[in-house]
């Protein structure tokens, strides 16, 4: 019992600072955004968007679930004294990394152009493509590194780069952005065409990326120097008979990536086939010339203000899983299905009222932070903000059902909603023409589908029912208290004081509404979100 207890604050402790550094980082990742978008315009943000979305496939499919397998495998081996394996498995991931971060590297290097204008219908984004080719490189090698850090139980080097990393990419991004939009405008002037202007900007932004991972790779490596004393001293007392080879050690990782892989894949590939589609349909239609900047406002105002609170569903997914993880190992059932309850209940008691929040304030806050187009972007808010429900809640069940062990579910479920999600799209966008309101729809279709499969999942194996008074009903009741009060003060403060004051003022005054309305109906307890963090029972 003596050792459960500093176990438990480590975990804690761990798990808060990963936590902790995720959620800084969207914040500053969602702050850049805003002068990034008012430097390159509506059709600069569709541009770097068509990029990012190539980049995170060619990503997902090189490295992206490499720190989870190494975290994983070098614990186990850790685990057991085995330190000559776990060094041996970590230089494994690293020629592992290098050979696929290096291969997705030249694929997007050199194929750029026919990524671009084949698959997202937007030639000109090849631009942007190109200088984040090294990118798919730099993050294989830091994800390894991350991970074998993780591995050995500490996430400080992975919180230190991730933010480090952040900080970089918003700096170059908009410096960048800047610097080779003005010299975008003058090849524009030359070739006269004027996309070339918002193409180049793109670029910039896209060079902030690498910019920041290369920084990021570089503190690791600086830590990882410092750790190698300390791993030689473990090395010394090793258990192992003998090594792992490294036939092995590719063997291994390959099994442990690839249901991380293909889950990951379906459930993110959707934002790359929306893009894709959206183009095609839209030079078919003859609107061509439009088409970037619709982007830019779907992905530069609407998406980048959805995705500020799905960072947290996120955050509590990292922190949650290895928890249930070790419920489950240890066949504390009941435990694990009331940590699932409460963390179901903490997503929406933020997501609720964030989407409540996003649909009265849509308007005030694009027009603050963003130039260029507000009507568009506030409608899609006013629709689409129950997305931030959807998402949160299915990027959480995806969570519960990794940490339950029940990884080809997820797959499963996000490969059908996939399916409905396609001709939802196709439906509204070319036989209804919607544009960018089809696509707002069908991705709230995606989201709402991956709740409902995942919630039945989750009962069926975990032999779960959610309570839904305090899930659902309180925080509803809540956000409706709050959302009246917001809209009220927003309408009047607007008239006298301005759009910025009235906002902020409806903002602070709408989170204490809300919260007092919680207690009075009396909500999640402290008890309860403490009890969500610890690895066994009392």
């Amino acid at each position: 019992m003596s050792e459960t207890k500093p176990q438990n604050s480590n975990f804690i402790v761990q798990g808060g600072i990963l936590a902790a550094a995720g959620i800084i980082s969207r914040i500053i990742g969602f702050i850049y955004r805003i002068p990034l978008q008012n430097t390159i315009g509506d059709a600069g943000m569709g541009y770097y968007s068509a990029a990012f979305q190539i980049y995170s496939i060619m990503l997902i499919i090189s490295s992206y679930s490499l720190p989870v397998a190494v975290s994983k495998l070098v614990a186990a081996r850790a685990a057991k004294g085995q330190y000559r394996n776990a060094r041996r498995f970590f230089h494994g991931a690293l020629l592992f990394a290098t050979l696929t971060g290096g291969a997705t590297c030249l694929i997007v290097l050199f194929g750029a152009d026919t990524l671009a204008g084949n698959i997202m219908s937007m030639p000109k984004s090849a631009i942007a493509l190109r200088m984040l080719a090294p990118t798919l490189l730099i993050v294989a090698l830091m994800g390894v590194i991350r991970g074998y850090f993780q591995g050995l139980g500490t996430m400080v080097p992975t919180a230190v780069s991730q933010l480090l990393e952040q900080i970089v990419n918003a700096v170059i991004s908009v410096v960048a952005g800047v610097y080779l939009y003005e010299y975008g405008t003058k090849v524009a002037a030359l070739l006269r065409d004027e996309a070339f202007a918002p193409a180049w900007g793109a670029a910039g932004g896209t060079l902030g990326t690498g910019a920041g991972a290369l920084a990021g790779l570089l503190v690791l490596l600086i830590m990882f120097l410092v750790h190698k004393r300390r791993m030689r001293k473990n090395i010394k007392k090793d258990a192992a008979r003998g090594v792992d080879s490294f036939g092995k050690i590719f063997s291994t990782i390959i099994i442990t990536v690839l249901p991380v892989i293909l889950s990951t894949t379906i459930y993110n590939i959707s934002d790359t086939l929306d893009q894709g589609v959206f183009n095609y349909v839209m030079d078919a239609k003859g609107f061509s010339d439009i088409k970037a900047e619709y982007w830019g406002i779907y992905s530069g105002k609407y998406r980048v203000l959805t995705n500020v609170p799905i960072a947290l569903a996120n955050a509590l997914c990292s922190s949650l899983m290895p928890s249930l993880a070790a419920c489950i190992e240890n066949g504390e059932r009941k435990l694990a299905r009331h940590k699932v309850s409460i963390g179901i209940r903490f997503v929406m008691m933020i997501s609720i009222p964030c989407a409540v929040a996003l649909a009265i304030l849509g308007r005030p806050l694009i027009s603050i932070m963003f130039t260029g187009e507000v009507d568009m972007a506030a409608m899609l808010l006013h629709m689409g903000s129950a997305s931030v429900i959807f998402y949160s809640l299915s990027t959480l069940s995806n969570g519960i059902l990794q940490g339950i062990d029940k990884m080809r579910i997820p797959v499963r479920n996000a490969a059908i909603a996939l399916v409905l999600h396609m001709g939802v799209l196709y439906l509204t966008i070319s036989v209804f023409d919607w544009k960018l309101y089809g696509v707002v729809i069908s991705c709230m279709a995606f989201g709402l589908l991956m709740c409902i499969l995942n919630w039945v999942s989750i009962a069926r194996h975990l032999r779960y029912r959610q309570e839904l008074r305090r899930t659902f009903i309180i925080p509803l009741i809540g956000s409706a208290i709050m959302g009246g009060v917001v809209f009220l003060l927003n309408f009047i403060l607007s008239k006298s004081a301005g759009e910025l004051v009235s906002v902020l003022v409806s903002a602070v005054v709408g989170i204490i509404v809300y919260f007092a309305a919680l207690v009075l109906l009396k909500g999640l307890r402290m008890s309860e979100i403490r009890s969500l963090f610890e690895r066994r029972g009392r």
